[in-house]
């Protein structure tokens, strides 16, 4: 099998494990809180992708010291922060407003490449596509026509899930940008060792590092088959590829939300997500730079 199809089969099969992950976390909150959980599924992805560098990389996870600070800065931002403040905001609202809220990532990514980065330089396509994905977030978060006249925007939930996007937005630069070069098993090794390691003090501490339910390890069983797929499907096809890709998981999330959570989406919801598709084809693209 060639590259391209390895890397379009990894990143659908990510996105179905990103799916099914808040499915899962709900259900684990059923005797236990989302700080236990983070905690059980930041280990048990830590062993996964041990057993995957064993079985791929010969067990090294040699870094080099200018990547080791790259590392750390991604456990601590996109797991110890982002990750704990998306199963937070769980608790909160329904899954469809988390993932598709959670995808909004390639707005912040571009607007961070071209403000901070000064890298990259935005297109018609660009600014149209940002627009539109703004819309797309709106009509899921207010839900109703009703709620949208009332000026009521969504919840506080929404806006936890939508800082933690800024922050995996951040995450992603960095390993684009510095870490390409790892083997995906030892990223994801050493991003949640690091953040196992915050969780498990805090949680020893409380006296409560115990395992409540299988869904904590199954938590951490999707995430940790996910973030490796992702990775090996980011080395091997063009990120406006993967963006595309990824828009399969707020529709595997919909349908498992209303089978196994009984989540309906409403109209403008619906709606939202077609918009999100929309979206991001747009910022996808290639065309000449605006500025």
């Amino acid at each position: 099998m060639d590259a391209k199809k390895t890397g379009v089969l990894a990143i659908l099969g990510a996105s179905l494990m990103w799916s099914v992950e808040p499915i899962f976390a709900k259900l684990a909150y059923a005797n236990s809180d989302f700080i236990q959980t983070s905690g059980i599924r930041a280990i048990v992805v830590a062993v996964i992708a041990l057993l995957y560098v064993l079985i791929t990389n010969k067990g090294n996870l040699k870094v080099t010291k200018s990547q080791l600070p790259k590392l750390v800065y991604i456990g601590i931002a996109g797991t110890v922060f982002a990750d704990l403040l998306y199963f937070f905001a769980l608790t909160k609202i329904p899954v469809i407003n988390a993932v598709l809220i959670g995808h909004m990532q390639p707005i912040f990514i571009i607007l961070i490449g071209f403000f901070i980065l000064k890298e990259d330089k935005l297109t018609k396509s660009d600014y149209t596509g940002i627009l539109i994905m703004i819309i797309a977030g709106v009509l899921v978060t207010t839900k109703t026509a009703e709620n949208f006249s009332n000026m009521k925007i969504g919840a506080m939930g929404d806006i936890y899930v939508l800082l933690a996007t800024v922050a995996w937005s951040t995450t992603a630069i960095v390993m684009r940008k510095y870490l390409r070069g790892l083997n995906a098993g030892v990223v994801t090794f050493y991003r949640y060792t690091i953040a196992s390691a915050i969780f498990v003090v805090y949680l020893l501490l409380r006296s409560s590092l115990v395992l409540a339910n299988i869904y904590q390890v199954l938590v951490g069983l999707v995430v940790g088959v996910g973030t490796i797929l992702y990775y090996e499907g980011l080395k091997r096809i063009k990120a406006a590829q993967v963006s595309a890709l990824e828009l399969s998981t707020p529709f595997f999330a919909v349908v498992f939300a209303f089978l196994i959570l009984r989540e309906r989406a409403t109209v403008m919801q619906v709606s939202g997500i077609v918009l999100l598709v929309v979206g991001i084809l747009l910022l996808s693209r290639k065309e000449e730079a605006y500025f």
